[in-house]
């Protein structure tokens, strides 16, 4: 290790631990999300989820109507029923969906957003507006078609989150910021930051995790100077100087895995992505191109107080058709893209209707097909 080969005095040392200390709490999850705008005016979404430890998902159909209440710090918060019927992914026993579209085309994706999550606390007074960080986006999906609706509810005060602790989560609440995109492909990211919610107007599409979203955005500018087109070759004193190979205007895009550095990238990708043509070509780029933010086991981890390896992977990766209102996902054990169709299921049905997104990866043996 590069480290190991250093001498480090003992206030460098004592910086260092300072600053790496955030890097060393409970596994956080490295989700990046990307919006795609198609040649025939379509749009498709789609995110990756990582986490440090294996989070139980299930896929799930709400119909319209089906009732929840919300959970928050001392017992019961906002009661609401589904106006609007939707699909997506839930999170261990509660259900309600973190990541998924309705049948408006509005979508929404919980994002890790550790160390700047601030909550509201609850009081006697706003108790029946509480949600917790996961019933949140469910309240959403069930309740509005388009952003200005959602944004209007935020502004005038609907509903607020609470710092709740859930079955599966840890013992802290989870640190979430959300992004929200309806079937024109407007998009807003919404941000609990000092216990109130905050509303960015997104026209990237793009969001990962901390720090906040107006931080990414400036941050951005670092980086004006990336362009899809190679650099042409330059003479210096008569010495013809010309790229290696390949993606030389790309040169300082940034490689790693922090939030920071996927932001960049997925905004770069998605920013110099040709169009495709229609929708179904066009979910097949959103996950050509969040194959390249996949998190091999190994290369992002770190050891807990009891001597557990925690090792931070790509568990899905989702894309989203809200013109067709398909959700499409595959996992790290099945590589196989399985697809979900809204418009089949009776959405006035009384059930909540699931399916596990799990499945072992098919290997064909195409030797016999040789000639």
């Amino acid at each position: 290790m590069i480290l190991r080969k250093l001498k480090w005095s003992m206030p460098v040392l004592f910086l260092l631990s300072v600053w790496l200390l955030p890097l060393f709490q409970p596994p956080a999850d490295a989700c990046t999300g990307i919006l795609l705008r198609n040649a025939d005016g379509t749009i498709v979404h789609g995110r990756t989820l990582e986490f440090g430890v294996v989070v139980e998902v299930t896929q799930a159909i709400v119909p319209r109507g089906y009732e929840f209440v919300g959970k928050v710090p001392g017992g019961a918060g906002m009661k609401y029923k589904a106006k609007y019927g939707c699909l997506g992914s839930y999170t261990f026993k509660d259900v309600a969906i973190s990541d998924g579209m309705n049948e408006k085309g509005l979508a929404v994706g919980s994002f890790y957003f550790p160390t700047f999550a601030q909550y509201t606390n609850i009081t006697d007074e706003n108790r029946a507006k509480g949600l917790s960080p996961v019933d949140f986006p469910n309240w959403i999906l069930t309740q509005f078609a388009t952003i200005a609706e959602v944004r209007a509810a935020i502004e005038a005060g609907e509903a607020v989150v609470a710092p709740t602790v859930l079955e599966g989560w840890g013992p802290q609440p989870p640190p979430f910021h959300y992004v929200v995109l309806d079937k024109t492909g407007a998009c807003i990211v919404i941000e609990p930051i000092d216990g109130k919610l905050k509303i960015f107007n997104n026209a990237l599409g793009v969001l990962t995790n901390s720090p906040s979203f107006d931080w990414h955005m400036t941050n951005m500018r670092n980086y004006i100077a990336l362009n899809p087109r190679n650099v042409p070759p330059v003479e210096v004193d008569g010495v013809k100087l010309q790229a290696f190979g390949q993606g030389s205007g790309m040169l300082g895009l940034p490689g790693d895995f922090t939030p920071p550095a996927r932001f960049v990238r997925a905004a770069v990708f998605s920013a110099t992505a040709i169009p495709s043509p229609n929708v179904d070509a066009g979910v097949l780029q959103v996950f050509h191109i969040l194959n390249n933010f996949d998190i091999p086991v190994g290369v992002a981890r770190e050891t807990d107080k009891a001597g557990v390896v925690h090792t931070d992977y790509t568990q899905f990766t989702v894309a989203r058709d809200p013109q067709n209102l398909r959700y499409y996902y595959k996992s790290y054990d099945d590589q196989t893209i399985r697809m979900v169709d809204l418009r089949k299921f009776d959405l006035n049905a009384k059930e909540v209707k699931k399916l596990s997104p799990r499945g072992a990866q098919t290997i064909v043996d195409m030797s016999a097909e040789a000639r």
